[in-house]
């Protein structure tokens, strides 16, 4: 495909001609991001998770997280006030993915795994090593174009998640600080604490978030999800709740925690971090 101005965002044929391969253009501009697949095709991550049952979703944040209606939001990922992120459920988990969902129950986004070979497919399935290895995620919109990367490095003890924008631009980093006692994370811009995350109890199930003065502009509450999904999966569900209007890069940076805790943490328990 030529470039034009003209042309709608979307997966094309790879410009620079790597066969079967599908990069993403931003209706300006090609991006870093690529997918296996034939032109005309598209990626079968690409399509934005269906919606849940809205009375479900309502109930996990009115009920389970105890958040009460919040007034505003724009109806994106980053313009509104609740966010509820849900892990999908999978017996055999290889990957992981999410569907971003707003108080009412509406789909905003999703997140999704990319760049996961064969080999660390592999290791996820017969042992626990993969949380050793260097982990990307997507966070996309409800119409499948990414807005933000989140790449975790191969890890020992502590996590630590590189966000960037789908160019590469980067946005700051989320570090953890301690593994002993209740979790804690620096939220850094250009090597400058912003923020913290910080864990309610040493069994990390619900955090605060807070701006450079300690004050608090979000939480995180980690919400029950059955029995059956609990003994049988590893899925994980949250509610993120931003108290306040925030600018960028701390807006971004927040709304990336919810992913961040369970990629850099709750995944890895299993392990040492």
């Amino acid at each position: 495909m030529t470039s034009h101005p003209n042309t709608p965002a979307g997966w094309y044929a790879d410009p620079q001609g790597t066969p079967n391969q599908l990069r993403w253009w931003d209706g300006a501009q090609w991006t870093a991001h690529t997918h296996q697949g034939q032109p005309g095709q598209a990626p079968p991550t690409q399509a934005a998770p269906p919606n849940p049952n809205p009375a479900k979703v309502q109930h996990q944040v009115q009920q389970q997280a105890h958040v009460g209606p919040a007034m505003g939001g724009g109806g994106t990922l980053f313009t509104e006030p609740v966010l509820v992120v849900n892990q999908k459920a999978k017996l055999i988990e290889l990957t992981n993915e999410y569907g971003v969902f707003d108080q009412q129950g509406r789909t905003l986004g999703s997140v999704v795994q990319v760049g996961q070979s064969t080999l660390k497919k592999v290791a996820r399935f017969v042992s626990s090593l993969d949380q050793f290895m260097t982990h990307k995620l997507e966070i996309r919109d409800a119409n499948g174009q990414p807005h933000l990367v989140l790449t975790r490095p191969a890890k020992f003890i502590k996590s630590k998640v590189v966000v960037t924008r789908p160019d590469g631009q980067p946005v700051g980093e989320i570090v953890q600080q301690n593994v002993i006692g209740k979790i804690n994370f620096g939220i850094l811009v250009n090597g400058q604490q912003v923020g913290a995350i910080k864990a309610e109890n040493w069994r990390a199930w619900n955090f605060a978030i807070v701006d450079h003065t300690d004050s608090e502009v979000a939480r995180i509450t980690k919400t029950w999800e059955g029995l059956a999904k609990t003994m049988f999966t590893t899925a994980d569900n949250y509610v993120l709740q931003i108290h306040r209007q925030l600018a960028d890069p701390l807006l971004s940076l927040v709304i990336a925690t919810a992913l961040t805790v369970d990629t850099a943490l709750k995944q890895d328990s299993r392990g040492f971090g």
